[in-house]
């Protein structure tokens, strides 16, 4: 390399940009260090304290210890450039530059960290009282609904009373004629098809089955029929039989008015 080129080589300096000529006419006789952000839609112009070795204003003088910005000072190009976009807009994913002009003149690049993300603060999980686990084990520990009773004293030796007695607590489904859940005349009709008796299938038509008899002959094991409903009579003024929907199988004293008991052989 020449002489002459090593020459231009060393005094090359870095690229005049608008930014340069703007930055060193503010920073020129402020006694401060000045930062241009160019952005988007404008130009940033900030200025900070210069460093303890740089002479400072005097104490008395409160003027002085201001940093202004003399925008008569700034060329032509410039004060267009801010009369033109007074309020800076920045897209979201805008490129800042930035630059710091020194005491002497001299621009640096100044490094912009962005923000750190925000904080995400996990809520832990609630916590679970004692108020809370002794109802959970007292859902966990209930007894599911007991199936069957034991035949009152007064039905002993009734074959159908302790036939019916096993399906206590079984619900009460309309048109049910099974433990799954029972009507009236289909709980009858099944507990009596366990002994080998045959009924129909409907309140109405079990009224025509055997033989009618009075309150006072009646025995467990008997049918009671009245219009619309049909149940077994279990001695001592009591019957079990399905009531009617929301019920399940139950022993229970005998409600109807002058019901009709029937015995089936």
């Amino acid at each position: 390399m020449s002489a002459a080129n090593a020459a231009r080589h060393r005094a090359a300096r870095r690229p005049v940009t608008p930014l340069t000529e703007i930055a060193q006419t503010v920073g020129a006789g402020a006694g401060k260090r000045a930062a241009v952000v160019a952005t988007a839609g404008g130009l940033i112009i900030s200025t900070f304290s210069a460093s303890a070795a740089q002479a400072a204003p005097a104490a008395d003088d409160a003027s002085a210890r201001l940093s202004t910005v003399d925008l008569g000072a700034l060329t032509a190009q410039a004060r267009q450039a801010l009369e033109a976009a007074p309020v800076v807009t920045v897209a979201a994913d805008a490129q800042v530059q930035v630059e710091s002009v020194e005491a002497d003149g001299s621009v640096a690049a100044v490094q912009v960290t962005p923000a750190p993300p925000p904080r995400v603060v996990e809520r832990p999980a609630p916590q679970r009282t004692s108020a809370t686990s002794r109802t959970t084990e007292r859902a966990v520990e209930a007894p599911a609904p007991q199936i069957g009773a034991e035949v009152p004293a007064f039905a002993a030796g009734s074959d159908v009373i302790a036939i019916a007695a096993r399906y206590v607590g079984v619900p009460y489904v309309s048109g049910g004629s099974s433990p799954a859940g029972f009507d009236c005349s289909g709980f009858t009709q099944y507990v009596f098809a366990q002994v080998g008796i045959s009924l129909p299938r409907t309140s109405s038509a079990q009224r025509s089955v055997g033989t009618v008899v009075s309150a006072a002959d009646a025995q467990p094991g008997d049918l009671i029929w009245s219009p619309g409903h049909v149940s077994i009579y279990a001695g001592n003024g009591t019957q079990i039989d399905a009531p009617r929907p929301g019920k399940t199988i139950q022993f229970r004293a005998i409600w109807q008015s002058n019901p009709v008991f029937i015995r089936v052989a």
